[in-house]
């Protein structure tokens, strides 16, 4: 895999990332070093994570899965080095008041959560730093619709910005990134940091898959045309675009237990909805029409994109990061594509 630069920044990174949301939860530490250890031999130079992970969001292991990689890279020195290290500081506390309290976050939330994961990833720079989630009121996370009086946001823009610039500033942060963002949000970051010398986005990860395109809606334009690279989450749609639910549903007691089976809040989420998994099956079948498995179609989807320059995986174990890595370099035909484009128009975006 070549690499490919993110945004306008000085970052290349390979085209497929290393998602780590399992780790502290799915994984545990010995398994998820020996992923790590895996993923960077197979050439993958980019991991992304959380100051909330792992998920599920608990109290308990909030902040685990960056400790995971802190306690990797110092017992194998010189791979930090090696590669390119994203992480998150969480918005407004969405039910978990562990992370963040209160109902906005301020700058000083902002610096501190940088500390705190620069310490637990034992590290002394953090090469991307993303919003995890907007500080104001979005339609995301399953939210279809924009209401404008549930604003409340207590930051400004300029504000968060201002402070990713002191972390800039002190070395303790590369570039900025955001997530889970809208057309609007991406606009106002940079015209603002463009207008006060303040640090420019380089990157947006929001959800990207068969299931979820709504990123085609216009924000691919707004990234295309403001030089912001797409990292695209949950390409596999939680699992439903792996066909392991196919038969049994998620709710069965026979369903395979991945996430979606195994924890309750997981189904109550966008992936759960039915119409998600009645729109899955349709793709996974396609696949198999097609001599793919349901993950290879759902990954080259992604991987061949133009609108994607690096697509986070999140695996639980060797063989799935295997079964991922191995997919890359598969083509679609412009018969498959446009099946899946026909497919959409039916049954549009269900798990957006």
């Amino acid at each position: 895999m070549n690499t490919i630069q993110l945004g306008q920044s000085d970052l290349h990174v390979t085209p497929i990332c290393l998602g780590t949301m399992t780790f502290g939860e799915q994984v545990d530490e010995a398994s998820a070093h020996a992923i790590l250890n895996r993923s960077l031999e197979r050439g993958v130079n980019f991991i992304d994570t959380a100051e909330m992970y792992a998920v599920p969001a608990r109290a308990e292991t909030c902040g685990a899965t960056e400790t995971i990689i802190g306690n990797w890279f110092a017992k194998n020195p010189g791979v930090r080095q090696k590669v390119v290290l994203a992480t998150k500081v969480a918005g407004p506390s969405r039910g978990m008041p562990w992370i963040r309290a209160g109902g906005g976050m301020t700058a000083a939330d902002i610096v501190a959560s940088c500390d705190a994961s620069l310490r637990r990833l034992q590290t002394d720079v953090i090469d991307l730093y993303q919003i995890h989630w907007p500080e104001r009121h979005v339609p995301a996370f399953g939210i279809v619709y924009y209401d404008p009086t549930k604003e409340k946001s207590e930051t400004s823009i300029r504000e968060q910005l201002e402070a990713l610039a002191v972390l800039v500033r002190a070395g303790k942060v590369r570039h900025i990134g955001l997530s889970n963002e809208t057309p609007y949000g991406v606009h106002e970051f940079l015209r603002l940091a463009e207008q006060h010398g303040l640090p420019r986005v380089a990157s947006i990860q929001n959800p990207y898959c068969l299931i979820n395109r709504t990123f085609e809606n216009g924000l691919d334009e707004t990234c295309h045309r403001l030089g912001v690279s797409l990292l695209a989450y949950s390409p596999l749609g939680f699992g439903l675009l792996t066909g392991k639910y196919d038969a049994t549903g998620i709710a069965s007691p026979e369903a395979p237990q991945g996430r979606m089976a195994k924890f309750e809040s997981m189904k109550k989420q966008r992936w759960g909805r039915p119409e998600a998994l009645v729109a899955a099956r349709r793709y996974n079948a396609l696949a198999r029409e097609h001599g793919l498995t349901p993950s290879q179609l759902a990954l080259a989807f992604c991987y061949t994109k133009w609108q994607v320059a690096s697509t986070i995986i999140g695996v639980t174990s060797l063989a799935q990061l295997d079964e991922d890595l191995d997919a890359w370099g598969t083509t679609l035909s412009p018969e498959l594509l446009k099946a899946i484009d026909a497919i959409r128009w039916e049954l549009r975006d269900p798990a957006l």
